[in-house]
């Protein structure tokens, strides 16, 4: 099969970017938006912030936030839910696909800090908080969990870059072992801290019951947010597996083969039952809060779409292709999930936010924020190219056959 033509590295080759350097679609277009992406940066830290967006004081948060932290941290969970299933839960078959999840949530959180130099300007900001903390922000809670899970994923990630060195530095061998004894420890520390943040960042937008609308403002936002945080990290390993298949299905040895459809019907099955939870608990908060009448509504008709389109849709669709096992059902649901999670973090954040306000003072992204959103993503898909083409994340090194 595929898997034959894996390129382990040598001391002598240690990199591979021959895969970069092909001129085909999919390059070229990466690098244009890496370009436009670069200058449109430029000209957002000389100039400045309002050169490039259509930020104001009545809407301070926009398509950065929305997209970049809400999106991209929700979507980074395949890595903690990953590690339960497998370290805490003991379900050790799914371990082939630990790495792929933790690389994904390593580049995802690593991001998310890129992505709010933006929205801050110094890079100096960023620490500001742990020198000046404010102990009853849930910001500054948001800020200090998602620094310290960063770190934990970046010990969990360097398993693999401290093989693919291995071959030239000898001595990274011990490193190694060590960060692999801590593994339980890590894992039951990243969860908490993911249960921690996941939350908050629904948190921050209980000081604005006037602005979000009734059918998506709730006391229960929270955990609102980490429920589907948890239905968006089993369906990113999906989704990420599907891209993966069709990408860079090359560099998977025979255990990653062997595993993936077990992995996608598994994740499938939790998923939807998580989705049918979420849908429940959105149902009954909709009832308990006498929000009904606002289902007549524009925006409650909108809301319906989410509901029934982007959370029992894919539930529905998980459910059958798990019992069916039918691999297209669950990729469709994957796919599903993953758009609703962005539609519903777009409602909180944007859609639904400020609704009151006439439609002439509505925030709506610049396309120059939209640019630097694609260029972040592209940012990510390329170095986690990079990573996938080098170090041992689809298959197992041979020289550390069956000890992960």
């Amino acid at each position: 099969m595929a898997h034959h033509s894996i390129v382990i590295p040598t001391r002598d080759k240690l990199f591979n970017i021959s895969e970069f350097l092909t001129p085909t679609p999919g390059n070229i277009i990466s690098a244009i938006i890496l370009a436009v992406g670069l200058v449109i940066t430029v000209i957002r830290f000389t100039v400045g912030i309002g050169s490039v967006t259509n930020l104001s004081d009545v809407q301070p948060w926009g398509m950065w936030i929305g997209f970049d932290l809400l999106c991209g941290v929700c979507l980074a969970a395949g890595g903690y839910f990953t590690t339960v299933a497998c370290y805490i839960m003991g379900m050790k078959h799914f371990h082939s696909a630990v790495r792929p999840a933790i690389t994904t949530a390593f580049l995802g959180y690593a991001f998310v800090v890129i992505a709010l130099l933006y929205d801050l300007g110094h890079p100096l900001r960023l620490p500001f908080m742990f020198f000046f903390p404010g102990t009853t922000s849930v910001l500054f809670e948001v800020g200090l969990c998602v620094a310290t899970y960063v770190s934990v994923l970046l010990i969990e990630f360097s398993v693999a870059p401290l093989e693919w060195m291995s071959c030239r530095y000898p001595w990274l061998i011990k490193v190694r072992k060590i960060v692999v004894k801590c593994t339980i420890p890590l894992t039951i520390f990243g969860v908490t801290l993911s249960t921690l943040h996941q939350s908050s960042l629904g948190s921050l937008y209980l000081i604005s019951p006037g602005k979000v609308f009734p059918l998506w403002y709730s006391p229960f936002m929270p955990m609102f947010f980490f429920v589907s945080s948890m239905a968006a990290g089993a369906s990113m390993v999906i989704f990420e597996g599907m891209l993966a298949h069709r990408g860079v299905h090359h560099y998977m040895d025979k255990t990653h083969l062997r595993e993936a459809d077990d992995v996608t019907f598994s994740f499938a099955r939790a998923a939807s039952f998580i989705l049918f939870a979420y849908f429940m608990l959105k149902l009954i908060d909709m009832l308990v809060q006498a929000n009904f009448p606002y289902l007549f509504t524009g925006y409650g008709v909108w809301w319906l779409v989410e509901m029934l389109g982007f959370v029992l849709m894919p539930a529905l669709l998980y459910a059958k292709g798990a019992r069916d096992r039918n691999l297209t059902l669950c990729r469709i649901g994957a796919t599903n999930t993953v758009l609703g999670i962005v539609l519903n973090r777009f409602n909180v954040s944007m859609i639904a936010f400020n609704y009151n306000l006439p439609s002439a003072e509505r925030y709506f992204p610049s396309i120059w924020e939209i640019c630097i959103s694609m260029f972040v993503v592209t940012m990510i898909v390329t170095v986690y190219r990079f990573i996938v083409y080098n170090m041992p994340v689809l298959y197992e090194h041979p020289d550390f056959k069956g000890e992960h």
